[in-house]
């Protein structure tokens, strides 16, 4: 499945919750977050986790493949006033120095890379002591919830489930990581997981499933709105009202450069 989230750039800004603040809570509560660390986010997209980095008084660079998603990304951190260094370029390769990182994030996107050469990238950048975060931020399917029966459409609309899916367990823990990063010697290896309630509007939750990767980033566009149509329709005769809880799952993984 060829995926290209600069296709969906509009609905993937207007209506893709970035992590919650718990999300950064904890990360700072941990020691990982504090104010004054030079800070690279990997997979940026909008810059959701690079704008919580910089709020949180880090110095912070970030890196896409997508053009459209940053030029989305630098109009958001403009209109909240932060200063970020929005770089176009792979995490495989970003040409950036050797050891000038005390923070690597990468946040809803480890999954998309090739994984050992990016882990490896990551040694290279950050500084003796420096930290990885590889973290998630995923709806959870129980059965019954719109979640599920979203997750159900969209298999009806393209049958040929992205390669990562199976990395999650249908749980939104991602064991694998820890052996990406164990292998090129990251140590003080940390995972944990929370749960949080997002609320959509029905129209929000509409445009933030027409913002994934098996919808509107690898559907052609009459398909996509196919897929809307069908959405909605389930939306009004199944999950009727204007205030949908959708649980999502926070997953972390964090570990030290040696």
């Amino acid at each position: 499945m060829q995926v290209d989230f600069g296709r969906t750039s509009a609905d993937y800004t207007r209506h893709r919750a970035g992590f919650p603040d718990a999300f950064f809570d904890r990360l700072a509560r941990d020691g990982h977050l504090r104010a004054g660390l030079r800070a690279l986010d990997l997979g940026t997209g909008t810059g959701t986790v690079a704008r919580g980095l910089a709020q949180r008084g880090c110095s912070v660079t970030a890196l896409d493949v997508s053009t459209p998603l940053l030029a989305a990304a630098r109009q958001l951190a403009a209109d909240a006033g932060l200063s970020i260094d929005f770089r176009e370029a792979p995490a495989e390769e970003t040409g950036l120095p050797s050891g000038t990182f005390d923070l690597l994030t990468a946040g809803q996107c480890w999954h998309w890379f090739h994984r050992p050469t990016v882990a490896r990238e990551a040694t290279r950048l950050l500084a003796p002591g420096g930290r990885i975060v590889i973290a998630h931020f995923d709806w959870v399917c129980l059965r019954g919830n719109l979640a599920q029966a979203t997750e159900d459409l969209m298999s009806e609309f393209n049958p040929n489930p992205p390669a990562y899916e199976h990395f999650a367990n249908g749980v939104g823990i991602y064991t694998q990581w820890l052996r990406d990063i164990s292998d090129v010697g990251f140590t003080n290896l940390e995972t944990c997981s929370f749960d949080v309630p997002v609320f959509y509007s029905p129209t929000a939750w509409r445009g933030r499933c027409r913002a994934s990767a098996k919808v509107g980033a690898s559907l052609p566009p009459a398909k996509v709105e196919r897929f809307d149509a069908a959405l909605a329709r389930i939306l009004a005769e199944r999950f009727p009202g204007e205030r949908l809880d959708i649980p999502h799952r926070v997953f972390i993984l964090t570990a030290t450069r040696p």
